[in-house]
């Protein structure tokens, strides 16, 4: 059975400098430089939350070009006006290929696609589309090259991640994912009326006390 674990978490917003802004006005620390994603034409600001554990803020790169394909997490469908949100999460594994098809009959996760950012290299789940599976709070599958993780890397501001929900009207068909990955703490799925929509929540440790995104 494959066994997944959490890699990181994604902020999405229509601008990095708005993505940053109201995560440090939430969490009351800066986030760190990442880098570009040409075959995406987005860029990135990154958090430590563990040892192989961070935040990923992401936004489309407005000195890229246009991709050839819908941009991963949804960022496409983000409009000027739109608010900074906690919307997608990865979860990390050593066999991509065995653990999507894992998962395949429940919620697609979409083709196994090679990526990269500097000299840091993957292999990443996006579905054709560009958005997240099971409306929004299923996973995306990655797989890093060989080296130590990012997060270890990265500046340590004191950050845990304690919890990551995920709220959906069908909420045994989500666990019926997680468990089909391996995925389990610190990740739970909370049952939401028919008609809500789908949406994360995370709940992070910081050096002022607990805060939620």
């Amino acid at each position: 059975m494959p066994h997944c674990q959490l890699d990181h978490i994604t902020v999405t917003a229509p601008t990095l400098d708005q993505g940053a802004a109201w995560v440090r006005e939430v969490l009351g620390v800066a986030a760190a430089p990442g880098g570009k994603h040409p075959a995406m034409g987005t860029h990135n600001l990154l958090l430590r939350l563990g040892d192989a554990l961070f935040l990923e803020i992401i936004a489309i790169d407005p000195e890229a070009p246009s991709p050839a394909r819908p941009r991963w997490f949804a960022l496409d469908a983000l409009e000027t006006g739109s608010a900074p949100a906690l919307s997608a999460w990865v979860a990390r594994t050593s066999d991509i290929a065995a653990t999507a098809g894992a998962v395949d009959a429940i919620a697609p996760l979409g083709p196994v696609t090679p990526m990269g950012r500097g000299a840091r290299n993957w292999l990443i789940t996006i579905p054709a589309g560009g958005g997240m599976p099971m409306d929004g709070v299923g996973p995306a599958l990655i797989e890093w090259d060989a080296g130590p993780h990012p997060a270890a890397g990265m500046p340590d501001p004191g950050l845990t991640l304690d919890r990551l929900e995920l709220f959906h009207p069908e909420p045994l068909r989500v666990r019926a994912l997680l468990d089909a990955i391996g995925m389990h703490a610190p990740v739970s799925v909370v049952r939401i009326d028919a008609g809500a929509r789908p949406h994360l929540r995370a709940h992070i440790g910081t050096p002022a006390g607990p805060r939620t995104l």
